[in-house]
């Protein structure tokens, strides 16, 4: 019979109840039949002496009960007994105990907390009643040939065909009207940042439209007042609006009394009517909630849009998300169909279609996760992540089953005595998986402390140092207990399977294993195996921290083109229903002469876009004369700046002139141009002078001279070359309506500059809010933040698996030298030297180093070839990281070897001789 049969074996005559109750049977009868017996040698009748033993003994139950407690009484003391002992044991090899808690504590945490993330940002869905019924609205065309031609919001054109979820408000009507097969359609729209205003205090908000059953299609209700109703969306009603659980906790303190209150929503008056539950993050994203949920009538009023009207009549953007449940017996090809002729017949109603373009083609998705937009982002990164911490919880697994193995072979002596003593083999079992679980236990403990603290860190290295911690992980127990029940499975299989081989060997055989290690040497490849595939993993985890680390140092060595060092950026979003765009450059210019007279300011600039903040703006460059060449891009990326944009970014003037205070709405249009256009749009040519033509807001061309060109600066972010770029004066501008970003020369720390900013902006408008007030390097560092995670994390989990494999190694090792020392003495004697004794087990070491590093390295390859994308100025193989993992891990195993190499090489042959 094999070893894993009779461990069940042996589990279930110890853990089956019936088998508990036989037993007490049996002891029963056997003591009344003693006594019985013992009755009728004394000359009573066998009848007689069988009714004085009923008489006697009782009732079998109550005896049975006696017995059941006796029994109990008896296993909880040698349960405590064989806890104290597995205690004063682990207390006796406190190095032992540590790296083994360690391990699992490491192990144990670490994928907990990534798990849990994972799942967060994946997995999780909306935290309404039936999720699973949802589904969003989506719609498919060929490029180019749509008669769709202006969405905003998720829509994606990179294969033949254009995918989007963005419907016009006459089409959603359209389609709620015709729907049949659905529960009742409702629609959203995440509307982005908006200014706010409570007690005098402004602020800024996430803001989202919702329909008027937007509330009752997702059967969620407000803990506090009435949600957004049918009635609130109607032209002409109060301004309404529902708040998150957030935005009530930090501007009214949850007071009860926030119901009825106005504050000023992009300077119009709302008021509360409810506040939502806590875990209620609306239909768009599990992970953040908006602030503030406001119905679609509003959006003429809070939201207007320059040259569009009401959106709730234009037919020609495409703009909002529309969402329905599923109906009981109706399936999602029959809906699809049959909403599919619906969108068609809307899009030939309002949108009057030519006859070449293509009607749009509906299509229905999984809508349990909103829009799930964190899959598509951090899809890649994570499943990387799990990866890395996948190997981490199996290194630490190997870690403890070497560490285990090793102390079995090394308590192998200690069993084969107590055998002899007369201990069971059920009884010494039970001590070994008593010891195992005790540190199952003390590393499950550890590793739910560090899961409850990176439940809380990891979140911090997901945001900017500028924005508050918006996602949240709770700690998610189910992974939790798969991920300890794994690491306690290791424990107790490689714990207990080699005590009970320990004990199905000959006592005495055992007992003279230990004196004939001289002629007979036990390989110990198990163990050597273990420690391979330990340093096989800690070369892929070394590796990966190095390309990652690589990539990082690529990246911040990468020359921007603009001087960081002392800048402040915020930006500002005027209400367009006050500073509508055209008529907003007055309060862009009054602005900034206010922060210039601000003491420690040494210059301001304005821009449309601020650099290196992964925004960007483009729009089509005509060169005044030139035909355009077929297959040429005719595109360039534009920027509207102040006149100190350049000296204020250190971006030097390479030929013409900068802006100046004569560039004015009513003058001619100027631009300064960069390098990387004058080569593509005029190579081999002097551009001063030469005029382009660009669009304005209304389609319009706008003619600008080119007045200047400046040297190549980055303008998206840091892995883009410094794109074709012209910049033009903000104050030429005419449709500027998404706000004004502005930057800050100043040798202040931006804590200390910031509140005399803010007092600048709103000594000229008391509602304006800054928004993320934040430096220019840490706007750069946030470019490159996913790299400086994965060096972080990478970094870590290459120092965690250098140290086990270490302690594999040193414990590997150790052992084998502690059993050859018989063998190490006849050689000496024999006359062979120290340095052949310290080569001879260095050699076993290098060897079992090479073996892993060569595997490590492979599976390093592979991993490389998988995350190239993610990786930046490095080849799939490269040579430095490979050269320098595998040299360092070498490197390690061979000083991890060194120590009990050098032990053996130095011991005097009598004490070897004597050693057993």
């Amino acid at each position: 019979m094999s070893l894993l049969p009779r461990f069940r074996s042996w589990m279930r005559s110890v853990s089956h109840p019936s088998r508990l109750h036989r037993e007490m049977d049996e002891e029963l009868r056997f003591h009344v039949q003693s006594y019985t017996d013992d009755l009728v040698r004394s000359g009573l009748s066998p009848a007689e002496a069988a009714r004085r033993a009923r008489i006697e003994f009782g009732s079998a139950d109550a005896h049975k009960e006696e017995m059941r407690v006796s029994l109990g009484l008896r296993l909880w003391d040698e349960l405590r007994a064989d806890i104290h002992y597995g205690l004063r044991m682990l207390r006796k090899s406190p190095s032992f105990t540590i790296v083994a808690v360690l391990s699992l504590t490491l192990g144990i945490g670490v994928n907990t907390t990534i798990f849990t993330l994972a799942k967060h940002l994946l997995m999780d869905r909306l935290n309404v009643p039936r999720p699973e019924h949802l589904r969003l609205f989506n719609w498919v065309a060929p490029k180019g040939k749509t008669a769709v031609h202006s969405m905003w919001g998720n829509w994606d054109n990179s294969g033949s065909q254009i995918t989007s979820t963005s419907f016009s408000y006459p089409v959603y009507q359209r389609l709620r009207a015709a729907n049949r097969e659905l529960a009742d359609l409702f629609a959203f729209k995440d509307v982005g940042r908006m200014n706010v205003t409570v007690d005098g205090n402004a602020d800024v908000v996430q803001g989202e439209m919702v329909s008027g059953n937007y509330y009752e299609q997702l059967g969620v209700r407000p803990q506090l007042g009435r949600a957004i109703e049918d009635f609130d969306d109607k032209p002409g009603s109060a301004p309404v609006v529902v708040i998150s659980d957030g935005f009530w906790a930090r501007h009214f303190g949850r007071a009860p009394s926030v119901i009825g209150k106005t504050i000023l929503l992009n300077l119009t008056d709302v008021t509360i009517v409810g506040v939502n539950a806590p875990d209620f993050t609306g239909a768009k994203s599990v992970q953040v909630s908006p602030d503030v949920f406001m119905p679609f009538s509003l959006q003429p009023i809070v939201l207007p849009r320059n040259g569009v009207g009401s959106l709730l009549t234009d037919t020609h953007h495409w703009w909002m998300l529309i969402m329905a449940r599923s109906k009981p017996g109706v399936t999602d090809a029959v809906a699809t169909a049959a909403l599919d002729l619906a969108l068609k017949d809307a899009v030939r109603s309002t949108m009057n279609p030519k006859a070449e373009e293509a009607l749009p083609t509906l299509r229905l998705g999984d809508g349990s996760r909103g829009m799930n937009e964190t899959a598509a982002q951090f899809a890649k990164p994570i499943y990387v992540l799990f990866s890395l911490v996948g190997f981490v919880l199996l290194l630490a697994c190997a870690n403890i089953a070497n560490l285990l193995l090793a102390r079995a072979s090394a308590r192998q002596r200690e069993m084969s005595v107590r055998l002899a003593m007369g201990a069971s083999r059920r009884r010494i079992l039970r001590q070994v998986l008593t010891e195992s679980v005790l540190l199952s236990v003390l590393g499950g403990a550890g590793g739910l402390l560090l899961a409850f603290v990176g439940s809380n860190e990891i979140p911090l290295l997901l945001r900017n140092p500028w924005e508050p911690t918006l996602v949240t992980t709770p700690l998610d127990w189910s992974i939790f207990a798969f991920n300890a029940a794994l690491a306690m499975l290791t424990g107790v299989l490689f714990g207990i399977i080699p005590a009970w081989q320990a004990t199905r060997t000959e006592v005495n055989t055992a007992l003279k294993d230990a004196a004939s290690t001289t002629t007979r040497r036990r390989h110990g490849y198990a163990g050597k195996s273990i420690v391979a595939f330990q340093i096989a993993l800690s070369t892929l985890l070394v590796l990966g921290a190095s390309v990652f680390l690589r990539t990082l140092l690529k990246l911040d060595s990468v020359n921007t083109g603009i001087d960081s060092h002392n800048l402040v950026l915020f930006e500002l979003q005027p209400p367009l229903s006050r500073y509508p765009a055209g008529k907003n450059g007055e309060l862009y210019s009054s602005i900034e002469e206010r922060l210039a007279a601000v003491p420690g300011v040494d210059s301001v600039s304005a821009s449309t876009s601020a650099l290196l903040s992964n925004n960007i703006s483009n729009d089509d460059f005509n060169p005044t004369g030139q035909t355009p060449v077929p297959g040429k891009e005719q595109t360039a990326y534009d920027n509207a700046v102040g006149d100190a944009f350049f000296s204020t970014y250190r971006i030097p003037i390479l030929a013409g002139r900068a802006f100046n205070s004569s560039d004015t709405a009513t003058s001619l249009k100027v631009a300064v141009v960069n390098q990387a256009l004058v080569r593509q749009f005029f190579p081999g040519q002097n551009p001063i002078g030469k005029t382009f033509t660009t669009s304005g807001m209304k389609d319009e061309k706008l003619l600008y001279e080119i007045v200047g060109v400046c040297a190549d600066a980055h303008y998206q972010d840091l892995r883009s070359a410094p794109p074709a770029t012209f910049y033009m004066s903000y104050r030429q501008t005419p449709d500027i309506s998404w706000g004004m970003s502005y930057e800050v020369k100043t040798k202040l720390a931006r804590a200390a500059i910031a509140p005399s900013l803010r007092e600048a902006v709103q000594s000229v408008d008391r509602n304006l809010p800054l928004i993320d007030v934040r430096t220019q390097q840490e706007q750069i560092d946030a470019l490159s933040q996913q790299e400086r995670i994965f060096a972080t994390l990478s970094s870590a989990f290459g120092l965690l698996a250098l140290t086990l494999a270490c302690i594999g190694i040193y414990g590997i090792m150790s052992y084998t030298v502690a059993r050859r020392t018989n063998e190490i003495g006849i050689r000496l004697v024999l006359g062979a030297q120290s340095r052949q004794v310290l080569a001879m087990v260095l050699r076993e070491a290098s060897w079992l180093s090479l073996a892993g590093v060569v595997v490590g390295i492979g599976g390093g390859l592979l991993l490389i070839r998988l995350i190239h994308t993610m990786l930046y100025g490095l080849r799939t193989y490269d040579p430095v990281s490979i050269a320098a993992s595998a040299g360092l891990l070498v490197g390690i195993s061979l000083l991890a070897g060194f120590l009990p190499a050098r032990r053996a090489s130095r011991v005097q042959p009598m004490e070897a001789l004597r050693h057993e």
